[in-house]
């Protein structure tokens, strides 16, 4: 698969990952990008728009656990450059959509939307009547790139259409600010739902660490 990502994309979508997580921005890293994330089993991620000497070369000096190198590649070009230490996560998938998304659906019976605001970051909440929620995705506009992270329909309200309208919502919040470029990176199972709403794989996104 091509890679169709440049660096200055990969940068935007790393700022918005971190403002989204309440995370420090991203350093530059020579050809990549660095965030010290802090958490038990990730201390922290250096990203990179492609294969390269830079990366290489820097998976060769970290012997630490919990670091993730990250790379728009394929696990088959990263298993003959890395050493056996590294274990391969499963993949990932850099996903866009350059245009509003052909699909009309109503937020079911018995759920209701909430918004919050933090740190440049727009929280959706679908909530049930009760107070349960339901499903959650947050959307962070940087320049003309709206980037969608941490997009989840909880187990016992899948299959209600829920992730559908939830995607659509977060969309309308980026084209009320004349942003059309929409950015994310998605699981196997993810890519399903963004392929059929319209989305187009750029790249694959490869993630290797030392775990314990």
């Amino acid at each position: 698969m091509e890679n169709n990502v440049s660096p200055n994309i990969i940068k935007k979508w790393l700022t918005a990952w971190a403002l989204s997580r309440e995370l420090p921005l991203p350093t530059n890293f020579k050809s990549g990008y660095k965030v010290d994330v802090g958490y038990q089993k990730q201390k922290a991620r250096y990203v990179f728009a492609e294969l390269n000497d830079d990366f290489i070369q820097l998976s060769q000096t970290i012997n630490e656990t919990w670091v993730f190198l990250k790379v728009c590649a394929s696990p088959e070009e990263l298993k003959n450059k890395i050493s056996g230490k590294w274990v391969i996560q499963p993949q990932g998938y850099l996903m866009s959509c350059v245009s509003p998304m052909n699909i009309q659906v109503n937020l079911p019976d018995g759920y209701e939307i909430e918004f919050d605001n933090y740190n440049s970051t727009t929280l959706v909440k679908i909530m049930t009547k009760n107070g349960e929620l339901a499903s959650a995705g947050r959307i962070v506009i940087l320049d003309d790139l709206a980037v969608y992270d941490r997009i989840s329909t909880e187990e016992n309200h899948k299959r209600n259409g829920l992730a559908t309208f939830l995607i659509k919502e977060l969309e309308r919040i980026a084209i009320s600010k004349n942003v059309y470029k929409n950015f994310l990176v998605a699981t196997e199972q993810g890519k399903l739902l963004y392929q059929s709403l319209g989305w187009k794989v750029c790249s694959l996104y490869t993630s290797v660490v030392i775990p314990l």
